[in-house]
């Protein structure tokens, strides 16, 4: 049986700049790749974990981009994902954390990746983004990233 408790493994970073994030982030050390793959850099990139231990992945997201998969309420800043071991374990935390008067941010939905995906926002008001195992099975074709500019 799959650990019920939230896992931490992702990082995004939404940015209202992500070429100087992403300049930044190479400043400090962190392995951001360039892509060239049609437009999708200046909206999502993600960073090769120096930590191959820790599972986190690190990515940066433009703000028009979150705003698609989290929702326009998501602010400049980090939002931490957290993977629950089943898609109504996000339905079930999400209602707990709300019901608990935490603002919920975007509902539960099926995201165009494979996954449950719901945010939060946290006492501090720092983004919590919660989500299933990626399944194929609810996988859609991506947006096109001119739809973020």
């Amino acid at each position: 049986m799959p650990d019920p408790r939230p896992r931490l493994d992702q990082i995004n970073l939404v940015s209202v700049d992500v070429p100087a994030s992403v300049e930044f982030y190479r400043l400090l050390g962190v392995d951001v790749p360039d892509v060239s793959d049609g437009g999708w850099g200046a909206h999502h990139l993600s960073a090769a974990s120096s930590d191959s231990e820790s599972g986190i992945d690190l990515d940066i997201d433009s703000v028009g981009f979150a705003a698609y998969w989290g929702s326009p309420e998501v602010p400049p800043g980090p939002v931490l994902g957290f993977r629950l071991a089943s898609r109504e374990a996000v339905d079930e935390l999400y209602e707990r954390l709300t019901t608990a008067g935490h603002p919920g941010v975007r509902a539960p939905y099926n995201a165009f990746f494979g996954v449950r995906f719901a945010i939060v926002s946290d006492p501090g008001g720092t983004s919590i983004a919660l989500m299933s195992e990626p399944s194929e099975q609810y996988r859609s074709a991506p947006p096109a990233p001119a739809e973020f500019e």
